[in-house]
């Protein structure tokens, strides 16, 4: 009995020491930063002076005191709203063509995936160039049709639908997805369609969505919350635009609220200010999520239910 609870003891801590980088690794750079973030969220701190305990005062500047907050709301939900059902629209017409008997399928599967592996700074300067009013791609097209382009990342009306077109710049992986559960669909089903007579799209509509329900329940999970942390592209084209323009420019269009987040920790140095929209940040995305799930029974098909 000795010998066994002596080995059982010896084995757990061979595992807990094959382990123990990882739980080391999650103590010091999960654990711990998300419990210092949620003190802080309570304290004024500026690095500089030791944090001072203020309760919930942070809290109530930014929903009371705080007109950049909602702007920064607005914004992230303009792209949420408008951007994400686009782009998810757009990967799966793109799946279900690239999903056909067609020449050259694999080719263009790698086109259309390749600009998800491109470094995000890299797209970010080329899209500035895409962009760019006066000697940009776009406009440049549109200039030899006899149509004047917008100013795009310099016009408060055309940033965020700018963002939107370079999103769909990059559905290559959300297509890849697409092209993966659309793969899945057992090929009886369709073939039991013609035979009763259902053309292309009574069978689209009856067999393919119904069956893709899950994958596209995972790409609107992950979209959404991608969504709601959108920071890299407009952090990096709004400073493009110009050396002295602020992140948000051009008239706070694009300060998205990950955006703000950033200029508050980094820029003002307001780490208890930044760290409660933190953890704003992460009840929203919670509560997001939740919602999605608890809805998902009304729609979401499983093979087998």
């Amino acid at each position: 009995m000795m010998t066994s609870f002596r080995k059982k003891h010896r084995n757990l801590a061979i595992g807990l020491a094959f382990i123990s980088p990882w739980i080391v690794g999650f103590l010091l750079f999960v654990l711990y930063p998300l419990v210092a973030s949620f003190y802080y969220s309570f304290t004024r701190y500026n690095i500089i002076r030791s944090p001072q305990w203020i309760g919930l005062e942070g809290y109530a500047e930014l929903f009371l005191d705080d007109p950049l907050f909602w702007i920064s709301i607005k914004n992230t939900l303009y792209m949420l709203v408008f951007g994400l059902p686009l782009s998810l629209v757009v990967s799966l017409v793109l799946a279900v063509l690239l999903n056909q008997n067609i020449r050259f399928k694999a080719f263009f599967r790698t086109l259309f995936y390749l600009p998800t592996i491109i470094p995000a700074v890299a797209s970010a300067m080329l899209w500035l160039w895409i962009f760019n009013p006066q000697y940009g791609l776009i406009n440049s097209v549109l200039a030899m049709a006899g149509i004047r382009g917008p100013g795009w990342l310099v016009d408060a009306r055309w940033s965020k639908p700018a963002f939107i077109i370079m999103g769909l710049w990059g559905v290559g992986g959300s297509m890849v997805i697409y092209l993966a559960g659309l793969q899945s669909i057992p090929e009886q089903l369709y073939e039991a369609a013609e035979i009763d007579g259902a053309n292309w799209m009574q069978r689209f509509r009856t067999i393919t969505i119904p069956m893709l329900t899950p994958t596209i329940f995972f790409n609107l999970i992950m979209g959404t919350i991608s969504m709601l942390q959108y920071f890299t592209a407009p952090y990096i084209m709004s400073r493009g635009v110009g050396t002295n323009v602020p992140p948000g420019s051009p008239l706070n269009s694009t300060l998205f609220y990950s955006l703000l987040l950033f200029q508050n920790a980094f820029a003002y140095f307001k780490m208890g200010y930044a760290s409660a929209m933190a953890w704003i940040l992460l009840v929203v995305i919670l509560l997001a999520t939740l919602l999605m799930f608890r809805t998902s029974a009304r729609w979401v098909y499983y093979e087998g239910q």
